[in-house]
């Protein structure tokens, strides 16, 4: 502030009527400096009386003074507002992290159950398939083992005719042979 292209910094305090009572960082004209150090005129001198021309450049000082203590305090307020929302937005921006952090937390323990469940799910239909094809193979064996059963019976059946037939071969064969020597037996002694 102050003049163009001086980069100083002024400040500016003011008392509860917006009087200016501290100006820092401005540099003062010695005309100025003396206007101040003269004692101020009475205040019951008339207001039709004409201005000297020091207190019109007092007042154009004061007002100019105002309203860089103005545009201060707007710059001031500004800077806070700012700093509020870099503040906030920083916040925000933690909270956030914070969310998406429980959010990503969660997913992946959903995902992790899930992925259980889906293994689970898949090693118990492994192992359904498993009893499947032992519960057929067995089914198999089984009726393996009837037709075997049935077989068995059959030959041992048509191994007792068998039998039984050369039971009865044997018998007849020994029958016409006891006949066939008796015959010829009572042939060549009679």
């Amino acid at each position: 502030m102050g003049a163009s292209g001086s980069t100083r910094r002024v400040t500016f305090e003011a008392d509860e009527n917006e009087n200016i009572t501290v100006v820092k960082g401005v540099r003062l004209s010695d005309s100025v400096i003396d206007r101040m150090k003269e004692p101020s005129s009475p205040s019951g001198r008339p207001q039709s009386q004409r201005r000297s021309p020091g207190a019109v450049n007092d007042e154009e000082l004061k007002k100019r003074i105002a309203e860089e203590l103005a545009l201060e305090r707007a710059r001031r307020d500004a800077e806070a507002q700012k700093r509020r929302l870099k503040q906030e937005q920083a916040y925000v921006r933690d909270e956030f992290g914070k969310i998406l952090e429980r959010e990503r937390m969660s997913s992946n323990e959903h995902l992790t159950r899930a992925i259980l469940r889906e293994r689970a799910a898949t090693e118990e239909e492994r192992q359904k398939a498993q009893r499947f094809v032992i519960t057929a193979k067995a089914r198999q064996l089984e009726e393996k083992d009837r037709e075997l059963k049935k077989h068995d019976a059959y030959y041992k059946e048509q191994l007792a005719r068998l039998e039984e037939r050369v039971s009865l071969s044997s018998f007849l064969m020994k029958s016409f042979l006891f006949v066939s020597a008796t015959d010829f037996l009572v042939m060549f002694y009679c």
